[in-house]
C-alpha cells in the first residue's frame, strides 16, 4: 500500500489574508483578528478592551462598515458597537451576552490552475491512503474528490473524512482512502486541553484506524502544528513543543496497548533537529520515512518553499513496526513552483506562473509491504 501527506493549502476557497504574496503582508492581519476574537470573546468588557475592540475594529477597516477588506463582523442581535457621524467607532456592549454574531475571515477563491493542479498531484501520486493538511472541511473535500480530481483524469477516493478542528480559518485534516482500505474507528483530539486550561492542538490531531484488504490494521495520526506565521517566535515553539509532546503521548499510548503499526503524517511547522520537535521525533520510536535507504528526495532536503534542508517541515513518521515494511518513498515536487533559469525539478506544463503552483508543499510517500 501506498501511504502519503500533502498540504493542499486549501482546495476552493481561502482566507483572503493568507493568500497575499507573502506572509509578511498577512500576518498583521491575522494577528489583528486573534486579537479581537479573543477580546470579543470574553465575558465582560473593561474601559480598557473597549477601546481595543474600537482600535482593532477600525484596523481592521471597518470603521465605516462590518464589511473590511480581510473581514467580516457579523451581528445578528443585540448591540455590539456604533460608528458616530464624526467618525470612529464606539463599543455598546458590556460583554459577550449583550450580542449575537461573528467575527470572520473572509474567502476568496484559490486560482483555477492551482486547484487542477493540487487534483493533478492528488491523482498522480497513487496513494491508497493520504492524509490531506489545510483542507476547508469534509463537504468541500468531499467535493473535490467527486468533481475535480476526475476532471484531470483522476480516480476518487473511495472514503473521505474530516472532522473539524479548533482553527477559524477553514484549515483543516483529513483522510482519503481507497476501496479496499475502510476507515474504522475515529477518535478526535480536538478539545485536548493542557494543565493550564488551554487547547493544545491549533487543528486537531485525529487517530483514524485504516484496514488494508490484507486485513492488517493501521493508525494514522493526521497533524498540522503550529505555524511560525504570526505570534512572538517563543509563544509558537512552546506551543508546537505542547503539540509534540502530546502527540508523543498518544502514540505511546497506542504502542502499549499493542497496536504496532502506527504513522503520525503531516506539516509539523519545523525541522527534525528543532527544539520543540524533540518530544516527538527525537523522544519516541518513530521513525523519519527520509532516513530510509530507499527514499529518495529527489536531491532537496526540504519539503516546503525553496526545498533547502531548513524547509523541511512535511513528515511521515513511522512506528519501528511499520517502518520495517517500507520498500520506497520519495517526495512528489511537480505541482510547486520550480523558479526559473534553470528550474530546480520538473513540474507541470500547466504551472506557468508561482500563483498556478498546487502548493508550497511537497507531497510525501512511502510504499509499504502490509
Amino acid at each position: 500500500m501506498r501511504l502519503a501527506v500533502y498540504n493542499v493549502e486549501n482546495l476552493f476557497d481561502r482566507a483572503k489574508a493568507m493568500n497575499l504574496d507573502s506572509w509578511a503582508e498577512g500576518r498583521p492581519v491575522l494577528e489583528r483578528f486573534a486579537a479581537l476574537s479573543a477580546l470579543l470573546g470574553q465575558v465582560s468588557y473593561s474601559a480598557a478592551d473597549k477601546a481595543e475592540i474600537a482600535r482593532l475594529v477600525i484596523e481592521l477597516g471597518m470603521e465605516k462598515t462590518d464589511t473590511g477588506p480581510f473581514v467580516l463582523l457579523r451581528r445578528n442581535r443585540g448591540g455590539l458597537l456604533k460608528r458616530p457621524q464624526a467618525g470612529g467607532v464606539e463599543i455598546l456592549a458590556d460583554g459577550r451576552v449583550d450580542w449575537v454574531g461573528s467575527l470572520e475571515l473572509r474567502d476568496e477563491p484559490i486560482n483555477e490552475h492551482a486547484m487542477r493542479n493540487t487534483a493533478r498531484v492528488i491523482s498522480d501520486l497513487e496513494a491508497d491512503v493520504l492524509g490531506v493538511v489545510e483542507a476547508e472541511s469534509r463537504p468541500v473535500l468531499s467535493a473535490f474528490n467527486r468533481e475535480i480530481l476526475p476532471a484531470v483524469g483522476g480516480k476518487p477516493f473511495r472514503h473521505v473524512m474530516l472532522i473539524d478542528g479548533n482553527d477559524e480559518r477553514g484549515i483543516d485534516v483529513g483522510l482519503m482512502t481507497r476501496a479496499g482500505y475502510p476507515i474504522g474507528p475515529m477518535r478526535s483530539h480536538v478539545d485536548d486541553r493542557t494543565a493550564e486550561n488551554s487547547t493544545i492542538f491549533s487543528r486537531d490531531c485525529p487517530e483514524f484506524e485504516v484496514t488494508t484488504p490484507s486485513g492488517a490494521r493501521l493508525i494514522v495520526l493526521v497533524n498540522h502544528l503550529k505555524s511560525k506565521g504570526f505570534g512572538s517566535q517563543a509563544t509558537s515553539d512552546r506551543k508546537r513543543r505542547t503539540q509534540a509532546q502530546r502527540i508523543a503521548e498518544i502514540y505511546q499510548g497506542l504502542i502499549a496497548n499493542g497496536l504496532e503499526n502506527v504513522a503520525v503524517i503531516g506539516d509539523l511547522n519545523d525541522t527534525p533537529a528543532s527544539e520543540p520537535l524533540k518530544p516527538l521525533v527525537g523522544g519516541t520510536s518513530l521513525k523519519d520515512v527520509s532516513q530510509h535507504p530507499a527514499f529518495d528526495d529527489g536531491g532537496f532536503p526540504g519539503t516546503y518553499g525553496a526545498s533547502s534542508a531548513g524547509n523541511k517541515i512535511d513528515y511521515i513518521l513511522l512506528s519501528p513496526a511499520l517502518f520495517a515494511w517500507a520498500k520506497a518513498g520519495g517526495v512528489f515536487r511537480k505541482g510547486m513552483w520550480p523558479g526559473v533559469r534553470p528550474k530546480k525539478w520538473d513540474s507541470y506544463a500547466e504551472l506557468k506562473r508561482p500563483e498556478d503552483a498546487a502548493s508550497d508543499h511537497a507531497a510525501l510517500w512511502i510504499d509499504l509491504d502490509l
